[in-house]
């Protein structure tokens, strides 16, 4: 059995059928390349026929053993059923071995998020910032009023073009995960900011920038590792905020547009969500701070 053949095969399939993002394809080859490595060390198998589910549950077990999180173990289950269901289907086993493997249940944590003043004091920071006129700070403010505006990933607000972002309709056109494409507003603060940044993308685009709508220093589009620098850098600016990444803004977006108001499948079709159920991890922060306020404010709580 070629397992690097077969990845390669399970690679590709989930590039150009699933539409799956880089990480995705990197994470799902690592977990499935732990489980041939166990095997390896267990009971090497000929072929894909020869594996089971007794062989896959111990697989686990041990991972569960070395220390891996819930999570961690959740994720492999769902390469391994992912990799067997793909096998089986393609012909390169004769049956599915993993259809009915079961990882632990995650813990469902709520997600850090920052209270709407803290959101509004680091916006300020940022504006502050910006004042003196440097582009990269005018950049930085746009970057934090999008996030916040609009809710989406650190990956999606990287991969933006200039032409994605309608500044006379005020509306981005995101491209999520499974190249899913989205049309989310957003409103005047970060109008304005988007327009500074504009005004002076020019001073730090190079021959070849191409189209991308934030930039690095370098004149390249800006990858995902300075946005959350950024971000960090400006919230330690923040009293009492927590230390949050870009990720923290968009919980934080769509905690709030809960708290105000927006309705449950409207902040799912914001960000993205393919599941409702994803999204409503958020109403559980909203009613956590309601009883937190309950707590404090009735006198018989």
């Amino acid at each position: 059995m070629d397992v690097e053949e077969l990845l390669d095969a399970f690679e590709r399939h989930l590039a150009l059928e699933r539409s799956t993002s880089p990480h995705t394809r990197r994470a799902y080859r690592g977990d499935i390349e732990s489980f041939f490595g166990y095997l390896d060390g267990h009971a090497p198998a000929g072929s894909l026929d020869d594996v089971d589910l007794p062989e896959l549950r111990a697989w686990l077990a041990d991972l569960a053993a070395s220390g891996s999180s819930r999570a961690t173990l959740a994720r492999r289950a769902a390469a391994i059923r992912s990799f067997f269901r793909w096998a089986a289907r393609t012909g390169r086993a004769q049956s599915d071995p993993a259809s009915r493997l079961v990882a632990p249940k995650r813990h469902r944590t709520l997600p850090g998020v920052l209270s709407a003043p803290q959101a509004g004091a680091l916006l300020d920071v940022a504006a502050l910032a910006a004042d003196d006129g440097s582009p990269l700070r005018r950049r930085d403010a746009a970057i934090l009023e999008l996030l916040y505006a609009t809710g989406i990933r650190v990956g999606e607000l990287c991969g933006l073009d200039v032409d994605d972002i309608s500044q006379h309709d005020r509306l981005v056109r995101v491209m999520g995960k499974g190249a899913k494409e989205r049309f989310v507003p957003y409103g005047a603060p970060a109008a304005r900011a988007l327009d500074a940044w504009f005004g002076v993308r020019g001073r730090v685009a190079r021959p070849g920038s191409g189209p991308a709508a934030f930039l690095g220093a370098r004149g390249a589009r800006i990858d995902q590792r300075t946005v959350r620098r950024l971000v960090h850098a400006l919230l330690a600016h923040v009293a009492g905020a927590p230390d949050l990444g870009p990720h923290g803004l968009r919980h934080s977006a769509a905690t709030h547009l809960l708290d105000g108001g927006a309705d449950l499948r409207i902040v799912q079709e914001l960000l993205g969500h393919a599941s409702l159920a994803t999204t409503q991890i958020y109403t559980h922060v909203s009613a956590e701070r309601l009883r937190a306020s309950y707590e404090q404010a009735h006198p018989r709580a």
